[in-house]
């Protein structure tokens, strides 16, 4: 098959479903083309090599990637992220149908929700099915990180996305809670495929070894939370924790790795309280990631206590399950369900300190031995159902079933209101 990839981020930017995405697609004999922008994700800074223009076509791996302009930024400015999604979804729709070839289906990477908007017009423009990957429920997560609280702004997204999601060929959600909330909103049951995501090559590096600079004390309990420090984290309730554990658990000490906008004030909040059970870590490469987690004895998830987020699996639970060691789930809904079913770990309530402290508690109550079999029944269930050779395989599937089937009618991706 031929197959346009439609995503705002691709490779060098830190991204999922990207180059490795590709990649395996290939590896299957499709030809794979990729519509994207310039890359400036995380740092909202164009990449050394780069700069912004209408466009650019490069090479990249052997795959053609069609580059077009955007207004770079990630910052908290609401205006400026809007821009920054805006100008890339008026530049892909514009730009898009002259520089790329005809695919036989448009795969399209959402967030942000703006790309419904060049995803359909190339779907009306090449008369081709449309997958419509939906990674982020919009408006509920711009609102519920409190990136836009304007009602009429989240009003006019809601009905952006509803009316994408009508039109889209078929859509792919990353959780059960994901498709049950489209349903909701009216989009027909047969339409919508839970496919899990998988953990990104990088999460599955081989280690380098122990770092030196990281040493661990023989008693030491470790519990690593590794990613994004954001207000969606909410990780004031984890400093808590620490506090508590400082007196429940003495030998537990909390690990923070990576970055992110709560980051500063997270560290300045933890030595103001003097938490000496707390230690936090620059955004490292994927062989100190590996060997980061190696030398944990859990590995926490945390996210703020939103209904939105009992109905997400955060992407870092498949990397904490494809490390092999035991987790503290402290999401409601389907990551914890997903958790359950792996016998991977134990469960927390978000934003609950108690919680969060009797979860650390228990796992270190544990025999080694009893922990290693718990991290290891995740790495099991991994590579059984989350591992990306399953996914890949079930994307082909579908895209193999629209491009077939013989109720695919050009006529139909005329789009109506």
């Amino acid at each position: 098959m031929k197959i346009l990839i439609l995503t705002q981020w691709f490779d060098p930017e830190p991204c999922f479903k990207g180059l490795a995405f590709a990649r395996q697609l290939a590896r299957r004999g499709d030809t794979v083309e990729i519509l994207t922008g310039f890359p400036n994700y995380p740092d909202g800074k164009v990449y050394p090599g780069y700069r912004v223009r209408p466009w650019r076509v490069e090479r990249v791996e052997g795959f053609r990637v069609c580059r077009v302009a955007l207004y770079p930024s990630h910052d908290r400015s609401a205006l400026r992220r809007s821009m920054n999604y805006a100008s890339f979804a008026l530049a892909s729709a514009i730009l898009g149908p002259f520089l790329v070839h005809r695919p036989d289906v448009i795969y399209v990477y959402h967030p942000p929700g703006t790309i419904g908007f060049p995803a359909l017009l190339l779907r009306w423009w090449f008369s081709v099915p449309v997958v419509y990957d939906v990674q982020d429920l919009w408006p509920d997560t711009i609102a519920a990180t409190g990136m836009v609280s304007s009602r009429t702004a989240l009003s006019l997204l809601d009905r952006l996305c509803r009316f994408v999601y009508r039109h889209a060929d078929q859509l792919v959600v990353l959780s059960p809670g994901f498709r049950r909330a489209l349903i909701d909103r009216g989009v027909p049951e047969n339409r919508i495929q839970v496919i899990y995501n998988w953990a990104p090559d990088d999460a599955l590096a081989a280690s380098a070894g122990p770092l030196p600079s990281y040493d661990k004390r023989t008693d030491e309990f470790r519990v690593v939370f590794a990613g994004t420090m954001g207000f969606a984290q909410a990780l004031d309730a984890v400093l808590e924790a620490a506090a508590q554990c400082a007196v429940r658990v003495p030998q537990a000490r909390f690990v923070f790795v990576g970055g992110g906008v709560d980051r500063s004030r997270l560290e300045m909040e933890a030595r103001k309280r003097r938490l000496d059970n707390v230690e936090f870590i620059s955004r490292q490469p994927p062989s100190a990631m590996r060997a980061i987690f190696d030398q944990a004895d859990a590995l926490l998830v945390h996210l703020k206590d939103d209904p939105l987020f009992a109905v997400t699996i955060p992407g870092k639970t498949q990397a904490y399950l494809a490390s092999g060691r035991p987790l503290i789930m402290a999401v409601r809904g389907d990551a914890a369900r997903l958790v359950e079913r792996a016998n991977a770990g134990v469960l927390a309530e978000p934003e609950d300190p108690t919680s969060i402290a009797a979860a650390v508690e228990k796992l270190a109550s544990l025999l080694p031995e009893d922990r290693e079999r718990m991290g290891a029944a995740g790495k099991a269930f991994y590579q059984r159902e989350l591992a990306i050779d399953v996914a890949v395989d079930q994307f082909r599937d579908l895209f193999h079933r629209l491009t077939q089937a013989e109720s695919w009618d050009r006529c139909s991706a005329r789009v109506t209101p």
